[in-house]
């Protein structure tokens, strides 16, 4: 089990190489990448049963990120753990690249679905969840959903079959960062309160600090115990966290940063260690 310490530096980075590769490819997605970067780190290198070397064992622990435009920080975080070299990074949304826009199940290793049609990925977990409960599997899925995303009838109606299903199997981070791509939530469509909406659907309910180590292995802990209910965890993040420029901006939800930019970012991101 590593330390907090060295989680914190594992997230660090996953962050200095989504700025990387987002400004050697000129394009994707900064702003909610860097903010999932320490529940990924937390998942990848100490929650979840996996094996680099073994992707697609059957009695692994399965992971979708539904906000599929955040590949930076899945891709960022599966080749820390070793899925594939560092250096597929720098080829992101290179024509017959490895690593494309949105993650792609059937050529990453490490991917288990492939996803960016916001709404579909809580689905997706859900299906997993029941066929790893018809296979009498101890494996377990997490997926991720954003807080924009959750604007898709699709969730609410995931949300509800998972809750209808007792999927305990089953754990859910919202990323609540109160930003997407056209502004604040409460502007664009009012999400909140998230916690009470997963509760009232029948979810066991869990909000953290998501950028704390601590907090976030804490909650995974309690998600295990929870028997007859899938589990949300709200987790309350900064977009572009470790970025001075880049946090709580909805201008940085789509946009590479360019060379002077990457240059501050990672100058900022070597003393940032969550």
């Amino acid at each position: 089990m590593m330390t907090t310490e060295e989680l914190q530096a594992r997230a660090k980075n996953v962050r200095k190489n989504i700025i990387r590769m987002l400004g050697e490819a000129g394009s994707g997605h900064p702003g909610g990448s860097l903010s999932i970067a320490d529940i990924l780190v937390t998942l990848y290198f100490e929650e979840m049963n996996i094996d680099p070397a073994q992707p697609k064992q059957p009695d692994r622990d399965r992971f979708v990120l539904s906000k599929g435009h955040s590949a930076p920080a899945l891709y960022a975080t599966l080749a820390e753990r070793g899925y594939f070299p560092e250096e597929e990074l720098l080829r992101l949304r290179k024509t017959g690249a490895l690593l494309q826009g949105h993650p792609d199940m059937k050529h990453i290793p490490g991917v288990d679905m492939s996803t960016g049609s916001l709404g579909q990925g809580l689905s997706a977990a859900n299906g997993m969840a029941l066929a790893l409960r018809l296979d009498k599997s101890a494996a377990r899925v997490y997926a991720i959903v954003g807080d924009g995303e959750i604007q898709e009838g699709q969730i609410w109606e995931a949300a509800m079959s998972a809750a209808h299903y007792k999927l305990d199997n089953l754990v859910c981070f919202i990323d609540h960062n109160g930003l997407q791509i056209d502004g604040s939530n409460e502007e664009v469509m009012n999400v909140n309160p998230v916690g009470d909406k997963f509760w009232a659907f029948g979810w066991h309910v869990i909000s953290i600090n998501g950028h704390d180590i601590e907090a976030i292995r804490e909650a995974l802990q309690v998600a295990r115990t929870v028997k007859g209910q899938p589990t949300a965890i709200v987790a309350e993040t900064v977009k572009g966290k470790g970025v001075s420029f880049m946090e709580n901006q909805a201008g940085w939800h789509g946009k590479a940063p360019n060379a002077e930019q990457c240059r501050q970012a990672l100058l900022e991101l070597e003393g940032e260690c969550k």
